[in-house]
């Protein structure tokens, strides 16, 4: 059969995606993704059910892919992922249409219902749908931390640390493959390696994967603050492989909802964590994650965090207003009584402010070379990024497409001018 996986949600459900691609491949059917042209015959839909709005989606796309068999575009439709593990039942009941509902551990299921079984010897084989040059590298599932506003415990279970020797004989795969830069992710890469090793084992996994040929960049994403491996920050600053480059989220600022959100630090002990980044690597990127309207945020406390977040000049925010999520402690615990408007209020204005930072820094990026890797072209330009920036989220740089440049090659770049979010440079030789 001609099979589509439509991803929804976070990177992590790409790499599921990836996966299952593969062992279809293997099993003989032709494998597209997303929107990729090509007239399907069945569409696997996996799904996100962290927050409300990508509740929304996950299901708007189903009803939309269940229309499209009912007019006779498509004989079967599957559904998996983080949505189906958490409404299983309800999901079943509602949309009996649907010709199966899987969790997200129910891979051998879903190659049943295509009358396939699953291949063990390509449990590290992807079909990479990034552009080539890159590609997430996925290190552990689940999650044991105990924040009161998440959902990701309830759905992906307790944490599960994917051995060190698995990961390499992955990333030598991707890398064979044609991948240059490899994004760790994982709900939290901080406490990699605790139910594996009985330590956090983030360093150790670095140090083998550095010695992989051919790869030159690796990328941190969703470090907790909490119990951070500070021998990590010696191998960011020693290592030029890996990225100088850490996404950390932080939420909040304010000791009171710190402990309500149960993140198991205080401010004392974050803006120490984070001034160890930017002493030892001086020329870090920072990107956090902050949250607005959580139960019990004053007005007083948002301005704390406001000051906090002027004060400190991340690189990199992103702000997310708070979804009151069933099932979460603080669903069962706290009573939502923000106002939505006020909660949007606040994330805008954290914006507009980090948006003013994120111009000043780039300003002081213009003058100066850096060597830059280009992921695409778009019109005129070859769009490019350095290793302060990750893919979809971060800067880009724009440059002439001059007729010789090339996506997924290295450049030298020197800035030639800033905006917001968007720097603009030109080809320095020699090429990298």
């Amino acid at each position: 059969m001609t099979i589509r996986i439509i991803t929804l949600g976070c990177s992590k459900n790409l790499v599921d995606s990836e996966h299952l691609l593969a062992q279809f491949r293997a099993a003989g059917h032709r494998v597209l993704h997303d929107h990729a042209p090509g007239n399907e015959e069945a569409v696997v839909i996996n799904t996100c059910g962290f927050i409300l709005d990508a509740k929304e989606e996950s299901l708007d796309t189903i009803l939309h892919y269940i229309r499209e068999k009912q007019e006779g575009r498509l004989r079967k439709v599957f559904v998996m992922g983080c949505l189906t593990e958490r409404y299983r039942h309800e999901l079943r009941t509602e949309l009996p249409e649907v010709d199966g509902i899987f969790g997200v551990w129910d891979w051998p299921e879903i190659l049943e219902a295509f009358g396939n079984r699953l291949n063990e010897a390509l449990l590290t084989s992807r079909v990479v749908t990034t552009p080539a040059h890159y590609a997430f590298l996925k290190i552990s599932e689940g999650c044991n931390r105990s924040c009161s506003f998440c959902a990701i415990p309830h759905i992906r279970g307790e944490q599960r640390s994917i051995p060190i020797g698995k990961l390499v004989e992955e990333a030598a795969l991707l890398v064979q493959g044609g991948v240059k830069e490899l994004i760790l992710i994982a709900q939290d890469l901080t406490n990699y390696g605790i139910d594996q090793y009985r330590k956090r084992a983030l360093a150790d996994l670095l140090k083998q994967l550095v010695a992989v040929p051919g790869l030159e960049w690796i990328r941190l994403h969703y470090a907790y603050p909490t119990g951070f491996p500070e021998e990590v920050i010696k191998l960011m600053a020693a290592e030029e492989k890996i990225c100088n480059y850490m996404d950390i989220p932080i939420q909040h600022i304010n000791d009171r909802l710190l402990k309500a959100m149960g993140r198991g630090h205080t401010r004392q002990k974050l803006e120490t964590l984070l001034h160890k980044f930017r002493l030892r690597v001086p020329d870090i990127a920072l990107r956090t994650t902050l949250m607005t309207g959580f139960p019990g945020e004053t007005e007083e406390s948002f301005r704390e965090l406001m000051d906090f977040v002027a004060g400190f000049r991340f690189d990199r925010v992103g702000v997310f207003p708070y979804s009151h999520e069933d099932g979460t402690p603080a669903f069962l615990q706290l009573k939502d009584e923000i106002p939505e408007k006020v909660k949007i209020r606040r994330a805008e204005e954290l914006m507009e402010l980090q948006q003013g930072i994120s111009l000043e820094l780039n300003e002081q990026k213009v003058g100066k070379i850096y060597k830059v890797l280009i992921d695409r072209k778009e019109g005129e330009y070859l769009v490019g990024r350095t290793q302060y920036d990750s893919p979809e989220v971060d800067n880009e740089i724009l440059l002439p497409d001059n007729g010789s440049m090339k996506t997924g090659e290295f450049y030298q770049v020197r800035i030639t001018s800033a905006e917001a979010f968007d720097l603009y440079g030109k080809v320095e030789e020699p090429t990298l």
